[in-house]
């Protein structure tokens, strides 16, 4: 509606305590690595028979990979980890107050480790890590070509996180029940799935928002019985075209179409009754499909279509920057 030139501009109303987005009030776990990151060649990714695009875990034949991505490319570091990126950018996205978004996961005692909590502090993430010395912190080689990005996870010491050494803990549990929104990707299903099923059940206990991400086909493949047992708690599913076709085949859905596929998911067993539950798919530059929210708008209680726009919205910026990186403010309406 347009607004007479004499009127005075309508003031921004100030958020009342209730409205406003309490610290720890978003809660990830994950494995916390380090992204070392390079433009490499064709024959690189034949060697270590890497595809374009995709994402794996470190077998022995990609223990050189790493090695040899430093010494014969520009290499740039980045703090990475799924899980921990999608915090740090729903904190980005929240921008006030800080401590938004709490994080949990497992580092070594070494350099690598100091890097990942003084870049989690700069964005303002409340990071709690169980550091161990067995292994050294995670790395991830992200091997870009063209368009596409292969990625290789060593997740060392991510993959030692304990339940008891950790989550148990009283002032780390204390996190867990001040958060009313839970974002876990898959790959955490290879760590600890003792942990999710605990938070899981928390939120379902308290009718909280429980997400979880398909994160990679493998882990549909690999991995389905872990994710089947969490399945009856996710409140909200995340995936993208290839990881939805891989949960099809693998759950027998006999379809390839996305949005049948996201109904068939949407559709499977849930405890907490009291919330329906939401499938989201991505399609890269193809429209999501949304079967009945990103974070920092479900953290803030958004309608599903604004969280969508502030995902692509978030997407779109990070996509264009090395590592995931972004400016200092979010420019979104």
């Amino acid at each position: 509606t347009a607004m007479a030139s004499d009127e005075p501009k309508a003031k921004k109303p100030k958020l009342s305590e209730d409205e406003k987005t309490d610290s720890n009030s978003l809660f990830g776990m994950g494995n916390p690595l380090l992204d070392i990151c390079a433009v490499v060649d064709k024959d690189f990714l034949d060697k270590y028979s890497l595809k374009p695009n995709d994402q794996i875990l470190a077998e022995d034949k990609h223990k050189a990979l790493f090695d040899e991505l430093v010494k014969k490319f520009k290499v740039e570091y980045h703090a990475g980890g799924a899980t921990q990126n999608s915090i740090k950018i729903a904190q980005w996205m929240i921008q006030e107050p800080h401590k938004v978004g709490t994080f949990f996961g497992c580092i070594g005692k070494d350099k690598f480790g100091e890097i990942l909590q003084q870049k989690a502090a700069e964005a303002h993430v409340d990071a709690h890590y169980y550091e161990q010395d067995q292994e050294p912190t995670g790395t991830c080689a992200a091997c870009i070509t063209g368009d596409n990005r292969s990625l290789v996870a060593n997740l060392a010491a991510a993959n030692c996180y304990k339940k008891e050494k950790h989550l148990d803990l009283e002032e780390n549990w204390e996190l867990v029940e001040k958060a009313k929104v839970y974002y876990i990707a898959g790959f955490f299903l290879t760590v600890s799935l003792e942990s999710i099923l605990k938070v899981a059940k928390h939120a379902s206990e308290k009718n909280k928002l429980f997400c979880m991400n398909l994160s990679a086909p493998f882990i549909c493949q690999f991995f389905k019985d872990n994710l089947m047992q969490v399945m009856p708690y996710i409140d909200v599913l995340f995936g993208n075209e290839s990881e939805a076709a891989a949960f099809a085949k693998e759950q027998d859905f006999e379809t390839k179409d996305i949005k049948e596929i996201a109904k068939k998911a949407q559709a499977l067993t849930k405890v907490n009754t009291k919330r329906q539950r939401i499938v989201v798919f991505t399609q890269g530059k193809d429209e999501t499909i949304m079967a009945h929210s990103f974070l920092s708008g479900l953290v803030q209680e958004k309608p599903l279509d604004q969280c969508v726009r502030a995902a692509h919205y978030s997407a779109n910026v990070i996509i264009r920057r090395a590592g995931c990186t972004f400016p200092e403010k979010p420019d979104f309406k």
